[in-house]
C-alpha cells in the first residue's frame, strides 16, 4: 500500500499551550493559516490523523548517535531532532504567546547536533518554521554554530524574497545581508517528510543548502543545482540529494507510514583543502519520546535524559 494517503479535507484551529500548540478548536472554524485576502495561497488539507498525532500537547523528540566528519576525520557526537507544533505570528516571523486569529499553524524542527574537535567541543542549532496548512516554503530559518573559536549565525525570513542575515567571525563573512529568489531549501525538506512527502520534489531541482553547511564549508549563499530520488520501501523510505557542482550527497531515511519518523541521515561533503578522504556523515536513531518537554525543566527532571541514551 502507498505510504502517500491523500490527507481529508479539514480544516483546523490551534491554541498556544507552554511551548507548543496543542488545543485544536471546532472543524466548522475558518482556518487561520490561510490568511484573509492571501493571494496565490494553495491550501495543504490536513487529515484527523495527522492532527492527533501533532496537536496532542506534546514534542517528538528523537537522539540520535552521530558520527560528524569535521577537519577530515570522524568526531563521534549526539544529535536531537524536535518536532513540534505552534502557533507563530506571519508578520513578526515569532512564536505566538497567546491565541489569536492572526496567528497561523506551523510545525518547527529544533535540531541540536553537539561533538568534540580534540580539546574544543562544537554545538549547532538549526530551526526551521513550515506552514502546516498551506504549500509554501519555510517561514523562517535560523542557524548557529559555537565552538571555542568564535560563533556564527545565519536567519532567513520568508518575505517578498528570501532575506537573509549572516553574521561570522571570519574575514570575508562577517555581516552580510542579502535577498533571494524564494526557492527549495533543504532545511525544509525534513518538515515535508513529516507533513507530506508526497510534495517532497524529485528529478532536477534548485535548492539552497543546508545553512548548517554552508557555514561549516564556508561556501556562498546561493541556490545551486541538486537531482533529488526518492525510494520507497515497504518499512523505510530514502530520500537523496545530489549536488553535483558542490560534490555533496545528502541521503534521509524516513517511515513510509505516517507520521513518517526520520530514522538516519547519511551527508558525504567533497574533501576540502585539508581532507584527503570524502567521510561521511551518519545519524543514526537512538530513542524516540514524545514529551511536553517544556514543563519539565527542573533538577529533579535530569533523569529523563536517560530515556533518551544522552547521559
Amino acid at each position: 500500500m502507498n505510504f502517500f494517503r491523500l490527507f481529508p479535507l479539514l480544516a483546523f484551529l490551534i491554541v498556544l499551550n507552554g511551548c507548543n500548540s496543542s488545543e485544536e478548536k471546532s472543524d466548522t472554524q475558518k482556518d487561520p493559516t490561510i490568511k484573509e485576502g492571501a493571494k496565490n495561497i494553495t491550501p495543504r488539507v490536513v487529515s484527523k490523523e495527522f492532527k492527533e498525532y501533532w496537536y496532542n500537547g506534546t514534542a517528538e523528540i528523537t537522539s540520535y548517535s552521530l558520527m560528524q566528519e569535521r577537519y577530515g576525520e570522524i568526531r563521534e557526537g549526539t544529535a536531537v531532532n524536535i518536532f513540534v507544533s505552534e502557533d507563530f505570528l506571519p508578520d513578526a516571523q515569532v512564536k505566538a504567546n497567546s491565541a489569536s486569529k492572526e496567528n497561523i499553524s506551523v510545525l518547527k524542527l529544533n535540531q541540536m547536533k553537539n561533538f568534540n574537535t580534540g580539546i574544543y567541543p562544537y554545538s549547532i542549532m538549526t530551526s526551521t518554521f513550515s506552514p502546516i496548512s498551506e504549500k509554501e516554503h519555510a517561514l523562517k530559518l535560523t542557524n548557529s554554530v559555537q565552538e571555542w573559536c568564535g560563533q556564527v549565525y545565519m536567519q532567513l525570513n520568508n518575505r517578498e524574497n528570501f532575506e537573509i542575515e549572516s553574521h561570522s567571525y571570519f574575514q570575508g563573512e562577517a555581516d552580510q545581508k542579502l535577498s533571494l529568489p524564494k526557492t527549495y531549501l533543504e532545511n525544509e525538506l525534513w518538515n515535508l517528510i513529516r507533513i507530506n512527502p508526497e510534495e517532497l520534489p524529485t528529478g532536477d531541482v534548485m535548492i539552497i543548502p543546508s545553512f548548517e553547511y554552508l557555514r561549516l564549508k564556508h561556501k556562498e549563499i546561493k541556490e545551486h543545482n541538486a537531482f533529488a530520488s526518492l525510494k520507497q520501501g515497504d518499512s523505510i523510505t530514502i530520500y537523496t540529494l545530489n549536488y553535483p557542482d558542490l560534490q555533496r550527497q545528502l541521503m534521509l531515511f524516513f517511515h513510509s507510514t505516517f507520521p513518517y519518523e526520520i530514522e538516519k541521515w547519511e551527508e558525504v561533503n567533497a574533501a576540502g583543502q585539508n581532507d584527503t578522504l570524502r567521510l561521511k556523515t551518519t545519524a543514526t536513531k537512538l530513542k524516540r519520546i514524545k514529551s511536553d518537554y517544556w514543563s519539565k525543566n527542573g533538577n529533579e527532571h535530569l533523569y529523563l535524559r536517560d530515556s533518551l541514551q544522552l547521559n
